[in-house]
């Protein structure tokens, strides 16, 4: 005979390892403005290849849905600006939307949301009126097949709603928009969805005219005399990204709503621009791509809300060439169509199991000459294997100083952190947890138990070590998240019980 108490403490225990599980991501857009956007399932094996696990795509086409099936990849389709006044207009165009785009493909594709539109606001306001109707209109769709619990609807709207975002405390939406923007707000909270944003730093500091500083912008450290401060709360913002989430939140309780998660729909950096475009530059994409997962993957939220993870999608996959307007509108890819990365990024995915795999990386902030002289000084004196960074070689492109350094520190980091050598390197080094792998070029990982992540390739360090111990002084601090400390003892409790 089953006892209640014994199911219960079953299910609980579950629940446990499913909150483990899936956790906060860092997701990635895919754009379509691309002359030769490679086959469907070409791009799945792409996504694969680097554990991207949850995508936005701008539309909801149907070889990509295709492609999808029983990959487990969370996917967003979208509600195209074009189509959102005939669903507004109508619940029958709803319906068939949904019959036409999201019934057929699931569960085998694991679609979890729909984003109605793109900027509507902002972009096309005279459909604004028909925005928040459509959105119900495909709830009901979504009930009608049974869907709604599986599928969340929302629309992503820019930063440019919210007139004044700094300080953060005092931002409020366009007050032109309330009426709209208050039926979104009732209607995200009575379907238990999210609010979509776009937020890029590289906007708000390109067209700040020196406001801010650029380290503020790339999620670098700010000297004591450039700190950040909100002069009504008195928090310090590390980077614009998160006074653009706190300022949205700001916005969100002055319309008196609460408990409205943000997630972050686009944010990104293009690497390369027109003679007018001096900050899209491959170095400022790479360090914002990477710094950017660090933070996303570190499961914090924003100074007001630092319980509330900030999962967000990168913008974007590929270079969209098709795209109009300035040159940096073209590239603002990650990849390249055949798979390769335009500049070395982290894993997407959360490290998981009871491993930290850990890596030694460059800073991106770091002083130039003492970073040529600690790549100089490894792979000489301190003997690292730098053969795969010379010319023709898996890790030789992006051909930066930055990706070269990084490679460089790790395999001695690697090789000799079992005989004392450190990840410093005069302080232009430092730990990560997020692996720098791209392409062929596979960087290798120490961990701290024989279980590592899938696709980390985590090694154990050397016990020996020929060659010289790193000068340089430093320590490696591993990030803990508190989240995860209260869901584990938690579930430690479910046990005992």
């Amino acid at each position: 005979m089953i006892h209640v108490k014994s199911v219960q403490r079953v299910l609980l225990l579950l629940s446990c390892f499913f909150t483990n599980a899936l956790g906060v991501y860092v997701g990635i857009n895919i754009g379509t403005d691309v002359s030769s956007m490679p086959p469907a399932s070409d791009v799945v094996t792409i996504l694969k290849a680097n554990q991207i696990t949850h995508i936005r795509l701008y539309d909801a086409d149907s070889h990509m849905l295709k492609a999808l099936s029983n990959s487990r990849i969370e996917v967003m389709v979208s509600v195209t600006n074009e189509e959102v006044l005939g669903i507004g207009e109508s619940p029958a165009k709803a319906a068939s939307w949904i019959s036409k785009n999201i019934v057929p493909y699931m569960p085998s594709t694991n679609i979890t949301a729909i984003a109605v539109g793109s900027e509507v606001l902002t972009s096309v306001p005279h459909l604004g009126p028909v925005l928040v109707s459509a959105m119900n209109n495909l709830h009901k769709a979504l009930v009608a097949s049974n869907l709604n619990f599986q599928v969340k609807i929302s629309t992503p709207q820019s930063m440019d709603i919210i007139p004044m975002p700094f300080p953060p405390s005092t931002a409020t939406f366009n007050s032109s928009w309330n009426p709209t923007i208050y039926q979104l707000l009732q209607f995200l909270k009575n379907t238990n969805s999210y609010y979509m944003l776009n937020a890029h730093p590289y906007y708000g500091y390109a067209n700040g005219h020196g406001i801010f500083p650029l380290d503020y912008a790339l999620f670098r450290p700010l000297p004591s005399s450039k700190q950040i401060v909100d002069p009504n709360t008195l928090f310090h913002y590390d980077s614009m990204f998160d006074a653009m989430v706190d300022a949205t939140y700001y916005s969100i309780n002055a319309l008196n709503f609460s408990g409205i998660q943000i997630v972050v729909t686009e944010t990104g950096w293009p690497w390369f621009g027109g003679p007018n475009e001096s900050d899209a530059t491959l170095e400022n994409a790479e360090t914002f791509t990477n710094n950017l997962i660090r933070r996303v993957l570190n499961n914090s939220g924003p100074p007001s809300h630092p319980t509330m993870p900030i999962n967000t999608y990168i913008y974007e996959l590929f270079n969209e060439d098709k795209r109009p307007g300035h040159v940096s509108e073209k590239n603002w890819g990650v990849f390249f169509t055949n798979g390769s990365a335009i500049y070395p990024q982290g894993t997407f995915s959360r490290i998981t199991g009871n491993s930290t795999v850990i890596f030694c990386v460059a800073n991106g902030g770091a002083d130039q000459d003492k970073l040529q002289a600690g790549l100089n000084w490894a792979c000489g004196q301190g003997q690292a294997n730098c053969s795969p960074i010379q010319q023709g070689q898996p890790c030789y492109l992006p051909n930066t100083l930055l990706n070269h350094a990084s490679y460089a520190y790790n395999d001695y980091y690697q090789r000799m952190q079992g005989v004392g050598g450190t990840c410093d390197f005069n302080g232009t080094a430092t730990t990560t947890t997020v692996n720098p792998s791209y392409g062929s070029c596979i960087f290798t990982g120490s961990s701290n138990s024989s279980t590592g992540s899938e696709g980390l390739s985590p090694e154990s360090p050397p016990t020996t070590a020929s060659g010289p111990v790193s000068p340089f002084a430093g320590s490696m601090n591993l990030p803990i998240s508190k989240v995860q400390i209260l869901i584990t003892a938690a579930c430690l409790a479910v046990v005992m019980l």
